[in-house]
């Protein structure tokens, strides 16, 4: 589960909410996201739903 305003960024660089943000719009259009991550990669796939 993506977690609101985790961030890694320093500052006021970001505030961590984009994942979040993206995680919820695709859900509202019936997509899902998913996201894999390893030390030194990180792949998203975003699957929409043709209906």
């Amino acid at each position: 589960m993506l977690q609101p305003f985790f961030t890694t960024k320093k500052g006021t660089e970001g505030t961590g909410l984009g994942l979040s943000i993206t995680h919820d719009i695709v859900k509202a259009h019936g997509g899902e996201l998913e996201i894999t991550s390893q030390p030194g990669s990180t792949v998203f796939f975003i699957r929409l739903n043709n209906n």
